[in-house]
């Protein structure tokens, strides 16, 4: 049965070249367990038909951290929960110019500055664009931006000073996402994604796996994924924290993170998929295994509050691999 079911999907992707409907992509996430590898095989066909061999690196530096009045469940910079991260003010300019040269000589397309909160403040938003020309100056490389919740004149003049790509995730799905966050919606997640595509900047909008979510819960997120078109999708798995109330889940195998990554990639065909935080803990060894499930894309370095591994050791894995580095666009 998996055998016909992967042969009509291969068909539809690589001689078709159509998307895969809802209902083909949930008889797909049910496979059995021993029909993972070939799941995963035929998610890399994909990625290297409608994407290339290319990887897109990119590192991100958290500019403000901790202090954020939300209560993101999964959070350590969350003000509400005692977690080890505290409140840090917005870093010198010289620091953030410095970080973004060394993400520049890894091969890096991209940087993303990330700050902890809710919305920026006019102060946050006067700091971000005065940054953008700076790095675009000093550095030469794309600036990207996550700064939470914007309004549409916010999303205006970011756009308007120079930022490439806007990161707004909706972490999971509508129908779970009041049992992770209180403080805002997932609607208010969603208008600001439509808001950054409105205003011309790319839309880098990922998702957070491993909270509790139902299967159905992470194939309903797919499909609000492909409804919302975005350029890139980072694929994070839950890394329980401290203090968080959600430090009380596992994190997921490496097979069923597999398994997702696969549905992932057959569902978004055409999408940036980057590997981002908690691979190291959820893939351990495997991380290259994700590389030829999906994935054409890697943050290197530190994430915001947690380790990643080397640069090095991420450089050597493509270059195992043999797959080159270069910036990637949703359209090959």
């Amino acid at each position: 049965m998996s055998r016909d079911l992967f042969e009509r999907a291969g068909d539809a992707l690589l001689n078709e070249r159509r998307q895969l409907t809802a209902t083909e992509l949930a008889e797909l996430s049910r496979v059995d367990d021993e029909a993972i590898p070939s799941l995963a095989a035929l998610a890399h066909d994909v990625r290297l038909a409608w994407m290339g061999p290319t990887v897109d690196i990119e590192g991100i530096l958290s500019v403000k951290t901790g202090g954020c009045p939300e209560d993101c469940h999964f959070c350590s910079q969350s003000a509400q929960f005692d977690t080890p991260v505290k409140a840090v003010p917005f870093l010198d300019p010289d620091e953030i110019v410095a970080a973004a040269k060394e993400t520049a000589e890894l091969g890096a397309s991209g940087f993303c500055i990330v700050l902890a909160v809710k919305n920026p403040d006019e102060a946050a938003i006067t700091r971000i664009l005065d940054l953008v020309p700076l790095i675009h100056d000093e550095v030469g490389i794309d600036v990207n931006v996550s700064a939470g919740i914007l309004t549409r004149e916010q999303a205006g003049r970011l756009a308007e000073g120079g930022v490439h790509r806007y990161n707004h995730n909706l972490e999971t799905a509508q129908s779970f996402f009041p049992e992770v966050v209180t403080t805002h919606t997932w609607e208010e997640r969603r208008d600001t994604c439509l808001l950054v595509k409105e205003h011309g900047m790319e839309l880098c909008c990922g998702v957070l796996l491993g909270m509790g979510e139902s299967n159905d819960q992470r194939l309903e997120l797919l499909e609000d994924l492909r409804k919302l078109e975005p350029q890139e999708v980072p694929i994070n798995f839950l890394n329980p924290r401290p203090g968080t109330p959600l430090q009380i889940r596992k994190p997921l195998s490496a097979a069923e993170a597999l398994r997702w990554i696969a549905v992932f990639r057959l569902g978004l065909p055409s999408v940036i998929l980057r590997y981002a935080g908690g691979r190291e803990i959820t893939m351990g060894d495997l991380q290259a295994v994700g590389m030829t499930s999906g994935i054409n894309a890697l943050i290197v370095g530190n994430y915001l509050t947690t380790l990643g591994r080397t640069p090095d050791e991420d450089l050597s894995m493509l270059e195992d691999l043999q797959m080159p580095i270069g910036a990637l666009s949703s359209a090959i």
